[in-house]
């Protein structure tokens, strides 16, 4: 692949963005072994400081300049990205990463009229796309994953993009066949996130017995119970959004409500035997729970079993 001069990298996520420049660097490495990284920092940027990081070097070789956050930068940065953008770099390769929004507007308009190579980081919020994210992981790594298991490690490792990757990498070193959610578990099982699915799977299930066990476990093996009243919380609104949804296809509801199709599954199968005025005030006791065990209650422990008990009364009509 021929080395660019001009590399846009656009996007808010982070992990993203930074692989795309370990990929760029790599590629430039490639044919370019010596070549030297240099790193402009928009937000303490020096007027004239890009231009003399991209001027040929007097005992020659490639250089790699890496412009961070350029919508964190001043005109004098936009301006002088803009310029180069215009010209041909001899002997250098500009690599521009910007976050989003307007800032810097007219540089990333003229890296893209100059024949920049975008790459995209776009933001990865909804579970629909971070259970893809998992499956490329693997993917990516020649290993397949059940289905079931990318729902167990998201249950599992949680929002940070960062720590799903991780886990997919060790998973993908440690294990051999296709990943399923007993390896999941067995790696990821005894973390806090969990623990508070297996809690509330078992209270909207009705099973206060099996619940109040999981919950008093893991609260004397030291786990917060603020996380885990997040997790019954989430649990509860995914089952309202996913009932007041209709009748659609799993894929289609999930597109529609940022979801992937097995947590509207999920949430289908958990929604039954509850109606609209009894999930509401599970609901409501989680939200209480939440307040209690945020310094607004004096007993946080009490306050997440009592909303436990509640969702399970409520499950049975009592």
């Amino acid at each position: 692949m021929a080395i660019p001069s001009l590399v846009l990298i656009s996007g808010p996520e982070q992990l993203l963005a930074d692989r795309a420049l370990r990929s760029t660097v790599d590629l430039v490495r490639e044919t370019e072994p010596d070549a030297e990284t240099i790193r402009v920092d928009a937000a303490a940027y020096e007027p004239g400081e890009l231009m003399l990081h991209t001027s040929p070097s007097l005992f020659g070789g490639l250089k790699i300049v890496v412009v961070r956050d350029l919508d964190e930068g001043g005109d004098a940065l936009v301006d002088e990205v803009t310029t180069l953008a215009k010209s041909p770099i001899d002997q250098a390769v500009l690599v521009v990463m910007h976050k989003g929004g307007n800032r810097g507007k007219r540089a990333l308009d003229a890296l893209k009229k100059g024949g920049a190579r975008v790459i995209d980081a776009p933001s990865i919020k909804s579970d629909r796309d971070k259970a893809s994210f998992v499956t490329n992981e693997f993917r990516s790594a020649r290993r397949k994953v059940s289905p079931d298991a990318v729902q167990a490690l998201l249950d599992a490792v949680g929002k940070d993009l960062g720590e799903l990757a991780a886990a997919c990498a060790q998973l993908v070193a440690d294990t051999t066949g296709v990943v399923d959610v007993e390896q999941v578990d067995e790696y990821y099982g005894g973390k806090v996130e969990a623990t508070g699915f297996r809690v509330a799977d078992m209270a909207v299930a009705g099973n206060a017995g099996e619940a109040l066990r999981l919950l008093r476990h893991a609260l004397a093996s030291g786990l917060d119970p603020v996380p885990i009243v997040a997790v019954l919380a989430g649990q509860l609104r995914q089952i309202a959004k996913v009932a007041s949804a209709g009748q659609g296809s799993s894929g289609a509801v999930a597109r529609d409500l940022g979801m992937a199709p097995w947590q509207v599954d999920r949430a289908r199968r958990s929604a039954r035997g509850w109606d609209g005025d009894r999930l509401g005030r599970a609901i409501q006791a989680v939200a209480a729970a939440d307040f209690d065990v945020k310094g607004g209650g004096r007993d946080p422990v009490f306050a997440v079993e009592r909303a436990v008990l509640t969702i399970c009364r409520e499950r049975h009509g009592r």
